[in-house]
């Protein structure tokens, strides 16, 4: 085991010899008093391990490294602060804890343990010894260093209760043959994946299990990937999971922090056999995106960066996760946040539908069985796969088959309006397209893309409710439509036409937004108001809610208008203008 770190170690270890630390960590959060508490539980686990060398005494080893190691990292920390006379003088007995924890394999195996132990004991070089005594603890502490740098390939009994636990004999593992040992392994692992029922050849469950609590320390080596891997895709027919559940865990976390990378179907299979590491991906996912401000670049590659598109082309996965978008929208009231990562996750979803699958393997209401199928094939169809010129139609097509379901109750096995709602909303865009069309557009508004605007800003109204919006929808659009025909007009002329002016009723909560909608789409695209934007966007947003409201509209619009390859260069500059100045303001 040693030997197999000390292997690996030019590739995992920075030269730090004293001094600070090239790695930021946090300051210690503990006084002296705690750490000298800590250091006499350490001094006596570390005891207890080097005296015993059990399954068990490996078991509560791994248990506890990840916590071993923090330990040590605090432990750096203070030491770096002090000269040794003054280290020697507050611990005592601190070259019988590190000497214990060098000759322990699996904590120089674990993560960055032994870089960290490294720091700790150059901290113990006086670098100007002044007595005899100083210069004996320097010869002792280099012999040390060279013991974790150089000296396990030559030491075979510290390594020989790992080796036998993976059942090869020490002489196997000399470093040279590190790489063939683990390529054999894997194939062993994929040839009893294909044997299945067949005993004979079959690796025995127990030993599985026991393979892969042994790589638990082993797991951010990169030499141990292709094993990692393998014993992820490894099916077994037993009924229960074979795998050690901290290998899960460990793998999961190894993962989620970009110390090991993992194939798509690897990552499937570790997310299918522990739920709980998908759930950590996902709650990973969410904290990236409220740690940030709302941008669909970002977000976009937050979710990219996550697997997670790739691996929710396996419908069990997708439906995983879809149901967690939902939650979270019905958690947060609609957080336009969530809309956004749910609109560019589906895009990315369906990127990598498409490379995987040229002809599905699965059927679009595997992924949304809640949703009329004739509903989501049109709603797949992207608007920059259809002439512009037929965008009318398609846009007629849905709402039709929307206002179907939700007002005639037609449903059948397929969900409500809610449901509807939740498909609708994955492809987002047709619900901009349908703003901008208004807006484009010298002709009456068609009832259906009034209804589909209305239904998408406030899927919880009832049929009336819904009428009156739409009225109002249609009292704006034909307001700003005559100041398009009109010689010139201010922001004033332009707030009153929304119908924003002072002396106006108070708007109805969803209506808010949507009438916001198209006003920003009237000023992006019609050319007579460009001048006046930033004065009426002043006009339109008296709190800061609105001004965020107004800027996660402009980053969309930039982002769709990228998707679609949107030709418009005069209201592109206007959008990345405005969007600038509003940041600047958030």
């Amino acid at each position: 085991m040693d030997l197999l770190r000390a292997h690996c170690l030019p590739q995992r270890l920075a030269g730090h010899c004293g001094g600070a630390s090239p790695f930021p960590f946090p300051e210690m959060a503990q006084d002296s008093v705690g750490l000298s508490s800590d250091y006499q539980f350490w001094m006596q686990k570390v005891s207890t391990w080097d005296q015993a060398s059990t399954v068990e005494t490996q078991q509560d080893t791994c248990l506890h490294l990840p916590r071993f190691q923090e330990f040590l990292r605090q432990m750096y920390e203070a030491l770096k602060e002090m000269d040794s006379n003054t280290v020697i003088e507050r611990f005592p007995t601190i070259g019988q804890l590190l000497a214990k924890t060098c000759r322990n394999p699996f904590i120089l195996a674990y993560d960055e343990s032994q870089k960290i132990l490294i720091w700790c004991l150059c901290c113990l070089i006086n670098k100007e010894p002044q007595n005899s005594g100083d210069s004996k603890l320097n010869s002792w502490t280099r012999g040390l260093l060279c013991h974790v740098l150089s000296a396990f390939r030559f030491d075979i009994r510290e390594v020989g209760l790992f080796t036998q636990g993976l059942g090869y004999a020490p002489a196997d593992y000399y470093p040279g043959l590190l790489k063939n040992m683990v390529l054999s392994l894997v194939s062993e692992l994929r040839e009893n994946h294909l044997n299945g029922f067949n005993t004979q050849r079959r690796m025995t469950p127990e030993r599985v299990r026991a393979l892969s609590r042994v790589c638990v320390p082993l797991i951010t080596l990169p030499d141990f990937e292709p094993l990692v891997e393998a014993l992820l895709t490894c099916h077994g027919c037993e009924p229960q999971e074979v795998l050690w559940p901290e290998f899960f865990d460990a793998v999961s976390e190894a993962f989620l922090l970009k110390k090991i990378s993992l194939p798509t179907s690897a990552v499937v299979c570790l997310w299918l056999r522990h739920l709980p590491s998908l759930e950590k991906a996902m709650l990973h996912l969410f904290e990236k995106l409220i740690s940030s401000e709302r941008n669909f670049l970002r977000i976009e590659r937050f979710v990219r960066d996550s697997s997670l598109p790739e691996a929710a082309c396996h419908p069990a996965i997708f439906r995983i996760v879809d149901e967690t978008f939902r939650y979270a929208l019905l958690e947060t009231d609609g957080a336009p946040e969530i809309l956004a990562t749910i609109q560019v996750f589906t895009r990315c979803f369906l990127e990598a539908l498409e490379k995987e699958n040229k002809q599905l393997k699965f059927a679009l209401r595997t992924y949304f069985p809640y949703a009329s199928p004739s509903l989501v094939t049109a709603l797949l169809q992207h608007p920059k796969d259809i002439p512009q010129g037929l965008w009318h139609q398609s846009l007629q097509h849905i709402s039709e088959m929307l206002r179907e379901i939700v007002e005639d109750q037609t449903h059948g096995s397929y969900g409500g309006p809610s449901d509807c709602w939740f498909a609708f909303i994955h492809f987002g865009g047709w619900a901009d397209v349908a703003a901008e069309q208004l807006l484009r557009s010298e002709a009456d508004p068609p009832e259906a893309v009034l209804w589909l605007l209305a239904f998408s800003y406030s899927p919880r109204d009832g049929s009336q409710q819904r009428a009156q919006t739409m009225e109002e929808v249609k009292a704006v659009l034909g307001r700003l439509l005559k100041l398009l025909r009109s010689p010139g007009f201010s922001a004033r002329d332009v707030q009153a036409a929304a119908g924003q002016s002072r002396e106006e009723a108070p708007r109805p909560l969803e209506c808010g937004p949507l009438i916001r909608r198209l006003l920003l789409n009237f000023l992006l695209w019609a050319p007579g108001a460009h001048a006046i934007a930033q004065e009426v966007i002043t006009l339109m947003a008296p709190t800061r809610e609105i001004t965020h409201e107004i800027t996660g509209f402009l980053d969309q619009t930039l982002y769709r208008w990228d998707h679609l390859c949107t030709t418009a260069p005069a209201s592109r500059k206007l959008a990345s203008e405005l969007l600038t100045e509003l940041r600047g303001q958030v």
